[in-house]
């Protein structure tokens, strides 16, 4: 069979495939525990640029941070091409898959701590195929609760975007122009700062987060195999900027809860400004990663008031 045939084929069990998954794969739920320690935490304010938050025990983690920890670590040989783990829990059973973060949401109930023994349930909350403009997609929602001492500390749903693979990626043309560098942000926006995501940061946020994913640091593949500008900037590390904004601007607010969206990738090594708008209520806030990521953040009632 030729290569057109062997991609036709491809592409025709597709469809098949992706409807397969979203009926009948309901994998079981998960459990794991761990010690949430300093490190990890002063590691990322060193990828930001910024003081530690939280060094001792009993200081609080910021939002989302919690991603440092009852981190997956597959044997080496468990690897697929792309880096990423060929099986586990929550991959779906799709052939030539290729894996995207596409957004996610979370509610803070009460603060994680330096310190605190975190027990994670997680569970795959709904599978669902659409039709996008690379091809089928299956949307897979992951739901975690984070516990302390049997109380629920953080409630998070994430969204994650599987695709088939492209069998003939096309690479970036030799000579072609420079990525252009993303939208400004809105005019007035009075939260922002810039991230630099050049491969030195990169790197540094996949070993952070045991992240084996090839193209946020092998330029080579990114290109040449997924047919990508650059290397991609991690979700995940936008996500985690887009909260810097009140972390830093609002430090006397605590998040309630965040929700936000993956629209397109960024690439390496172009500039991000990441911004932010302020609700008129001061409940809350608009938040953004150039025009690529968005996000709403929304704060707890001053003083615990209603």
């Amino acid at each position: 069979m030729s290569a057109a045939s062997t991609a036709g084929a491809a592409a025709d069990a597709a469809p098949e495939a992706f409807a397969r998954a979203a009926a009948h794969w309901r994998p079981a739920s998960v459990e794991s525990t761990g010690f949430v320690t300093a490190d990890p935490a002063v590691a990322l304010a060193a990828l930001f640029d910024q003081e530690p938050p939280a060094r001792a025990v009993g200081d609080e983690l910021p939002p989302l941070w919690h991603w440092l920890y009852l981190l997956e670590r597959p044997a080496q040989a468990e690897l697929g091409a792309d880096g990423h783990p060929q099986d586990g829990p929550f991959l779906p059973p799709l052939p030539e898959r290729r894996r995207m973060f596409g957004g996610g949401r979370i509610r803070c109930h009460a603060p994680i701590r330096i310190g605190d023994l975190v027990t994670r349930r997680s569970q795959v909350a709904s599978v669902r195929t659409r039709r996008g403009g690379s091809g089928w997609l299956l949307l897979v929602t992951v739901r975690h609760e984070l516990l302390v001492d049997g109380e629920v500390r953080t409630t998070e749903e994430q969204d994650i975007v599987y695709k088939q693979a492209d069998p003939a990626p096309k690479p970036p043309a030799a000579g072609a122009p420079p990525i252009p560098a993303d939208l400004p942000p809105p005019p007035a926006a009075p939260w922002s700062f810039e991230l630099r995501p050049d491969p030195a940061l990169l790197f540094r946020f996949s070993a952070l987060t045991y992240n084996a994913h090839r193209i946020h640091y092998d330029r080579d593949y990114a290109t040449g195999t997924e047919g990508y500008p650059d290397l991609v900037v991690h979700g995940p590390l936008l996500a985690l900027a887009l909260l810097e904004l009140p972390r830093r601007h609002a430090p006397g607010r605590r998040v309630a809860e965040f929700a936000y969206r993956s629209r397109r990738p960024l690439f390496a090594p172009a500039p991000i400004t990441v911004h932010g708008t302020p609700h008129g209520t001061q409940d809350g806030a608009e938040l953004g990663a150039g025009q690529a990521v968005t996000g709403t953040v929304t704060f707890a009632p001053r003083n615990g008031s209603s």
